[in-house]
């Protein structure tokens, strides 16, 4: 003994010496989440199942957490901490025959009321958004697009047409405002767009009413009332 006091961590734990062990961020439960919803699209996974693994990505702490929930899928390797290897374009409708996730709305009108399309839904190509006197919110952060751009033309009167995008989602606001307001709003992620990045043209007008885009991060769980079971998605 040299007396030399042995040299120990500062925070008295251990440090992690397997990879799967690490804490994930939230970047990486949202690529885990675009494999998933890409999985979907090509029909590998049924409605259910899409639910099921997201709220469990969403509430995983570790990468041996979200390592099983893409093993069986292409694009996911949990060998490594990087689950997914990259984000993939948006999938297109599968052949004939085969189910693809969620249901799908080609609509959303409000008429003095209220009409929400979120969670794990189908938008295709084109949508049609209509309020008057009311409030539509079309939350495409879980969607499954089945064509690589989408076109929502919306019309609101006295009324407002929320549309929720995430970080990878590139947006393209050509509305008219008269004595209200058609923008987007300041995002409240930092936009992460690449060459795969879907496009969400969104036309139209808003007469005294407001249409706004906001880009939001992924979204967080919530347990059920009265405890046990897995989270749900809010």
């Amino acid at each position: 003994m040299d007396g030399t006091p042995e040299q120990r961590p500062v925070s008295g734990r251990e440090p992690v010496t397997d990879p799967s062990q690490l804490r994930v961020s939230d970047a990486d439960r949202h690529r885990t989440a675009e494999v998933l919803r890409e999985a979907a699209g090509e029909g590998r996974l049924d409605m259910d199942e899409l639910g099921e693994r997201l709220e469990a990505a969403y509430a995983a702490k570790t990468y041996a957490d979200l390592a099983p929930l893409v093993m069986d899928l292409p694009g996911g390797d949990p060998a490594t901490p990087a689950v997914p290897h990259a984000a993939r374009p948006p999938a297109a409708p599968g052949p004939p025959g085969v189910p693809v996730a969620g249901q799908r709305f080609d609509t959303s009108v409000a008429i003095m009321g209220g009409c929400d399309r979120k969670g794990v839904w189908q938008v295709g190509p084109t949508h049609q958004a209509y309020a008057v006197m009311g409030g539509v919110l079309i939350d495409l952060r879980e969607a499954v697009f089945t064509s690589r751009e989408t076109v929502i033309t919306c019309g609101a009167f006295w009324s407002g047409i929320d549309i929720v995008v995430n970080e990878r989602t590139q947006v393209v606001v050509e509305g008219i405002g008269i004595m209200g307001a058609f923008e987007q709003a300041r995002d409240k992620v930092e936009a992460r767009l690449d060459a795969d990045s879907p496009v969400v043209r969104v036309k139209g007008v808003a007469l005294m009413a407001g249409v706004t885009v906001t880009r939001k991060g992924p979204p967080k769980p919530r347990r059920r009332l009265g405890g046990g079971g897995h989270p749900r998605l809010h």
